[in-house]
């Protein structure tokens, strides 16, 4: 049988996991989103946090606004990514209120630069990473931009991933750049990588 090539493999294992959220019923999903929320936001890594860096989901997603929004009320330092260009770099901006975000960069909410601080410091904190599915090692696939493989090559702090244990594998084929997640979060399991 012959070998597939790295990129084969995740863009086959991209497809099948974006069709499978795709698919999955809505009510279904926005349980695990309620759970996976609250098992996160109970743990002692989010009362903790000085900063928290977390994305702003798509449908398809693990939907971080729970989150987005206890943070805001706890007074938490949130900041929220913002695509420079469509070729993988970008900047995190905190924000106050979920109101002070635009459609940005494929069509995913964003901080406005000229109304919101960069964050400069990315030395401690905690970083939610999407992904469409991950591994027990914490490596991702993602939606192949390669944004978040870049950051974490100079983020210091805990990187987080919460996936639906549906969508993790016993391993994702990576490659040099790829950088995994210190925890992955389950409905099922928290696993430190």
């Amino acid at each position: 049988m012959p070998v597939k090539n790295i990129k084969e493999q995740k863009d086959f294992l991209r497809s099948k996991y974006k069709k499978l959220r795709e698919n999955y019923p809505k009510d279904k999903k926005a349980e695990l989103d309620a759970e996976l929320s609250e098992k996160f936001l109970s743990t002692d890594l989010y009362r903790d946090c000085a900063v928290l860096f977390v994305y702003v989901s798509s449908e398809i997603e693990f939907d971080t606004s729970r989150i987005i929004r206890r943070a805001l009320e706890d007074g938490k330092k949130l900041a929220v990514p913002k695509c420079r260009n469509k070729s993988g770099e970008m900047d995190f901006y905190y924000i106050n209120s979920t109101d002070e975000l635009e459609k940005g960069t494929f069509g995913i909410l964003e901080p406005p630069p000229d109304k919101c601080e960069r964050a400069a410091d990315y030395s401690q904190g905690v970083c939610f990473v999407p992904g469409l599915c991950f591994d027990l090692s914490g490596y991702r696939i993602g939606f192949g931009k390669g944004y978040y493989d870049r950051f974490l090559q100079d983020f210091k702090g805990t990187a987080v991933g919460i996936c639906y244990s549906r969508c993790v594998e016993k391993k994702i084929p990576g490659g040099f750049f790829d950088k995994p997640v210190d925890i992955l979060m389950t409905e099922r399991y928290t696993n430190y990588t």
